[in-house]
């Protein structure tokens, strides 16, 4: 995935990061239900963990793209019960 976004070569000031890092931010804060500020930090947080310096779109670029960008997360629909293993006894140990 690139985050920085390529110049495009049209007038103006262009874009910093890419479309796919608003989608993945915009990706964050629809399965988290968080409001685009805490996003915001959310995602700054993760790429902090992850060891990268990668800029991290602020509230109103996200709430500008929030309206062009439709967010598509991918699920697979069990056809059948849950199945959840739980141990017996305490693996941290």
């Amino acid at each position: 995935m690139a985050w920085h976004a390529r110049d495009e070569g049209r007038q103006g000031r262009p874009p910093a990061l890419s479309k796919a890092a608003n989608q993945f931010c915009l990706s964050i804060e629809t399965l988290l239900k968080l409001p685009l500020r805490q996003t915001a930090g959310m995602v700054a947080s993760l790429l902090r963990l992850a060891g990268l310096d990668w800029p991290v779109p602020d509230y109103s670029t996200l709430s500008r793209r929030q309206k062009t960008l439709t967010v598509q997360i991918p699920y697979r629909r069990a056809g059948g019960p849950l199945n959840l293993l739980v141990p017996s006894r305490d693996i941290t140990s």
